[in-house]
């Protein structure tokens, strides 16, 4: 497939999900029209990154720049720290923890729809003030690098603590991957937000168009109590617990201001017309503390040391300011939240008395959120990258890469066939026991998790063997299926879980018929589920059309590669233990296109025990017993572009065989950096 028709798919399964979905027939199509005309870049593979490897120089450019005045956007205090530090935590911010979209990687503000969000107003001058420093360095420094970078030296510049930073974004080239986040045809596929500003996951913010709250309160109520929730509720969404909640907001409202300058925008006059004290961004107006250009604990003494009184701002939106009027400064709708919550309200006290505690834990934070769609260590680049974090899933060293490969492949074919009281498996046509098709099943489910949004999950961890992973519905019996490999762990202990899981399904799968596969033992295992942030579940979509749409999206396939996984041998027994009635697969230990022959064929009817189960009838009508398909199944035929790959596959077996060993190893692979 070529970009073009790429885009030409994805947007024609959206239309096919708006047919078939209620809450599509009122959407807006210019994402749509923006899709299908757009230069798409397909995710069939994580691009190379060819940028810098050192940033000093850089760094002492932005250093310069922050405090060098421009006279088409003057700075507020004489400083661009606190702009450049809302640029990189807007950039970054949009990244959610549902399915890994979102974040700096890509610097999608500059393309709609990010760049025509209310929450990003203004910032397309913080990037004016960049621009002679991208032109400097050219494709070597990504705007995403940029952007974030550019945060980090404002906050050292102006006293603060960073970690270090994660160098290797690149660029989009264009904002594509931002229709997701809203608002787009794709947004409202994955998930509608009926009441705008009451948003709910897999969403990010809580409004379209802002990045996690509206700081005058929910729906534009500037009532503390009800914005505790929201905040919570969304910055959880993006994978922060209390601590980092507060010490990001405390951190980032310590530099800088909000414009709020008039009611109808542009105030002022003359060259001062609508920049410098006559901006507005937010229509919220004032620093939160009286030293903005200066890293101190300042604006959580301020929030307890203060009686705060609710006023309407210059920008006609509701703020919150000390009863003493000698004080001028202000806080937000949300800042003053944090006084209503028991478990934020000490944090504030601590961060107002501990300084060492708001330094080390706000660096830790501000990493966080500034990485997080970065993956693993091993894809940071640069000469400041700090330890391996928690949220980065560090895992120890791989010791597989001594074990007997050609032994363990011998043992587990003999597996295949064994006698066994630890779970049931299937039969073959001559009804001896047979146990590939749940060794392919337990290899798919552990590297499917792979996300290519924000390069986490696949079985690189062995993640499956832990909750929630191993409670998932499709994962039920998978606990007995690694038991099952137990005896082949034991002899070969160095052999990780990791690589035992891949290397059993590949050879079920080449025992099977399937084309030969290279295999290299380099993954290693978490020491347990408890330090190991597992990705989410996908279970939040519409209907059977909206999820493969995006599941192969997020797991960065290729339509060709997904339709040919699809295909994979399926277990009876695995497909009635997770509730559904049987599979396709009359015997799976024969690797052949029958899949897809099938689902040309026959005509499938809805079971009326299951409604994600389709039931194939001859063609007087009559059912076939034993013969079933789920609704994932069905998208393939009904949507035009994949069921012409389906025909492609049903008329030539090597062709379907030859596409899916190569689809199978990406998958396998994709998480090993």
């Amino acid at each position: 497939m070529t970009k073009l028709s790429q885009v030409a798919f994805f947007a024609s399964v959206i239309a096919f999900a708006c047919a078939q979905c209620p809450h599509m027939d009122a959407m807006k199509r210019r994402d749509t029209i923006r899709l299908e005309n757009s230069a798409f870049e397909s995710l069939e593979s994580p691009r190379t990154y060819k940028g810098m490897e050192i940033f000093s120089e850089v760094k002492e450019d932005i250093r310069k720049a922050l405090k060098t005045p421009r006279e088409e956007w003057p700075a507020d205090y004489g400083h661009y720290g606190g702009l450049m530090i809302r640029g990189a935590w807007h950039c970054a911010g949009t990244y959610r923890k549902s399915d890994g979209r979102g974040g700096c990687d890509g610097a999608r503000p500059r393309f709609a729809p990010e760049l025509e969000w209310e929450d990003n107003g203004n910032l397309d001058n913080s990037r004016i003030i960049l621009e002679p420093i991208k032109e400097k360095y050219g494709d070597d420094l990504s705007w995403a690098d940029l952007l974030v970078l550019t945060g980090n030296v404002a906050i050292e510049d102006m006293g603060g603590p960073v970690l270090g930073f994660c160098g290797g974004r690149m660029d989009d080239a264009d904002g594509t991957n931002s229709l997701p986040l809203g608002p787009s045809t794709i947004q409202e596929a994955i998930k509608p937000c009926p009441v705008n500003g009451k948003c709910e996951t897999p969403l990010g913010q809580t409004k379209i168009g802002l990045i996690y709250v509206n700081p005058e309160g929910v729906m534009d109520e500037p009532d503390p109590e009800k914005s505790v929730h929201a905040i919570r509720d969304s910055f959880g969404r993006m994978g922060m617990n209390d601590s980092e909640t507060v010490v990001l907001i405390g951190g980032g409202h310590t530099y800088g201001k909000a414009h709020g300058a008039c009611e109808d925008p542009p105030c002022g006059e003359g060259e001062m017309k609508g920049k410098g004290n006559n901006t507005v961004t937010s229509g919220l107006e004032g620093p939160w503390t009286t030293t903005p250009t200066q890293w101190d604990q300042e604006y959580f003494t301020n929030l307890l040391k203060y009686d705060w009184v609710k006023f309407k701002g210059p920008g006609g939106r509701y703020q919150f300011k000390p009863s003493d009027d000698s004080v001028h400064i202000q806080m937000f709708t949300t800042d003053v939240a944090l006084l209503h919550d028991e478990s934020y309200l000490a944090l504030v006290r601590k961060y107002a008395t501990d300084k060492e505690a708001l330094d080390n834990d706000f660096k830790y934070a501000w990493y966080k959120l500034v990485t997080r769609d970065m993956g693993p260590r091993e894809r940071c680049h640069g000469e400041d990258i700090p330890p391996a974090q928690p949220f980065q899933n560090p895992l120890p060293e791989p010791s597989s890469a001594t074990v007997d490969v050609p032994a363990i492949k011998g043992r587990i074919a003999k597996l295949l066939r064994a006698e066994t009281e630890i779970l049931e498996g299937d039969k073959d046509t001559e009804g001896k026991p047979y146990y590939g098709a749940l060794l392919v099943h337990l290899a798919y489910q552990c590297a499917s998790t792979f996300r290519i949004t924000d390069y986490k999950g696949g079985c690189n961890g062995a993640a499956i063997r832990f909750v929630p992973q191993k409670d998932w519905p499709e994962n039920v019996g998978m606990d007995k299926v690694l038991e099952f490999l137990g005896s082949v762990h034991a002899d070969y202990p160095d052999m990780s879980w990791a690589d035992l899981i891949v290397l059993a399904g590949e050879v079920a799968l080449v025992e099977a018929g399937g084309e030969p596969m290279d295999f290299n033992a380099v993954r290693s295992d978490a020491v347990s589920g408890e330090h190991y942030e597992s990705v989410e579940l996908r279970d939040y979509y519409v209907n059977a059309t909206v999820a493969v749409r995006d599941s192969m999206d997020v797991m960065g396939l290729t339509p060709d590669q997904f339709v040919a996984l699809m295909g994979r041998p399926r277990s009876n027994s695995q497909m009635k233990r997770i509730g559904l009635l049987g599979s396709y697969d009359t015997d799976p230990s024969h690797f052949t296109n029958e899949y897809y022959q099938l689902l040309l064929n026959s005509t499938w009817v809805q079971s009326e025990q299951n409604e994600h189960v389709y039931i194939a009838e001859d063609s007087e009508g009559v059912k076939i017993e034993g013969t079933h398909m789920t609704d994932w199944d069905m998208v393939l035929i009904n949507v035009p572009e994949l069921k012409e790959i389906v025909s492609e596959f049903a008329a030539d077996e090597k062709w379907f065989k030859e596409v899916f060993a190569e689809a199978w190893v990406a998958l396998m692979r994709a998480d090993l950096f």
